[in-house]
């Protein structure tokens, strides 16, 4: 039935699909700000502007480390795709924040990986969805590392009792899970109807490690300058605290709120509560952590994603599949 429309309704489809993915991205930002139970707009407006953060020298100093962390990240993808196609920075730019906003309103951002894959050939969609996979792992990486290392500081600072017997089981429970996983990855039956672990390992043997170190060294970068951002926040409201006090709290939180899955109507109240919690240890307000978490938001992903806007109108489908 498909293939029997003309070519000018298969035009009008693709239009209203485009077009679909952006108003369903400006509403989820609009839910997100309106329906957020932990902090109501009007409250955080009005904290704001009691509060006078944003003056011209502040607001510019924010913007251009949100600039920074979208720099590197545009910049990572360009390296990481570099060995299945090369792309210039200005096409990296294209795909990063067109998919940001294609997957804002998808649990775990998970819509990102479709949205990138349409940007090349058929032939390449699959190799293309694992180096997403690889771009988010590497991230991930970063994420957990520094984020157990500040764990481990920021119980010893606040001396939290910790249940230790529990993070045993609980970290067992997860190498017997991945274990399972990767057992029924490699199962015969799965292997060539949905995923070939083996093609999996092959693939990653050979992908080139320069890239890898490359894209591993720009998470670093993209981690620092986020976290960095986030702190500048906690300054700017009057938290004076020092940056080796913070970051403990600022990676725990980012560990925890990674680990957590959430379904993406509820992500801005688990992550909210996560950071409430753990900044509490700081005698944080929780006004002032809840505004900082909603400016994090705002800076890092919905201003790229009203950018992004622009490049979801105008994506067109690679020459060899739009008579497909």
């Amino acid at each position: 039935m498909i293939s029997s429309l003309t070519h000018k309704t298969k035009q009008f489809f693709f239009v209203l699909i485009k077009l679909s993915v952006v108003l369903a991205a400006f509403y989820f930002i609009y839910h997100k700000l309106t329906k957020n139970t932990q902090l109501s707009f009007p409250d955080f407006i009005d904290f704001l502007s009691k509060n006078q953060v944003f003056s011209i020298k502040n607001s510019s100093f924010l913007i251009v480390l949100s600039l920074f962390n979208w720099f590197f990240e545009i910049f990572k993808w360009k390296i990481l795709v570099l060995p299945l196609k090369k792309i210039n920075f200005i096409t990296a730019t294209q795909q990063s924040l067109a998919s940001l906003t294609a997957s804002l309103f998808t649990p775990n951002r998970i819509g990102e990986y479709g949205a990138k894959a349409m940007y090349y050939h058929a032939n390449l969609r699959k190799q293309i969805m694992g180096v997403n996979l690889l771009s988010n792992t590497l991230q991930m990486a970063v994420t957990c590392i520094l984020g157990s290392i500040g764990f481990v500081f920021f119980t010893v600072q606040h001396q939290i009792n910790t249940n230790y017997h529990k993070l045993a089981v609980a970290f067992t429970f997860l190498c017997c899970s991945i274990l399972i996983v990767i057992y029924i990855l490699k199962h015969k039956k799965l292997k060539n109807k949905w995923f070939s672990f083996n093609k999996l390992k092959q693939a990653l043997s050979n992908y080139p490690k320069s890239n890898l170190s490359s894209g591993l060294l720009l998470s670093l970068i993209r981690y620092a300058i986020f976290s960095f951002q986030l702190y500048i926040l906690l300054h700017f409201f009057g938290v004076n605290i020092s940056y080796f006090t913070a970051m403990p709290a600022i990676t725990t939180m980012y560990l925890v709120a990674s680990i957590i899955p959430s379904i993406f109507i509820f992500d801005v109240v688990v992550k909210g509560s996560i950071a409430v919690y753990i900044f509490a240890f700081l005698q944080v307000n929780h006004i002032i952590v809840l505004s900082v978490v909603t400016l994090m938001w705002l800076l890092n992903f919905v201003l790229p994603s009203i950018v992004g806007s622009y490049y979801v109108i105008s994506y067109k489908l690679p020459k060899q599949t739009v008579n497909t």
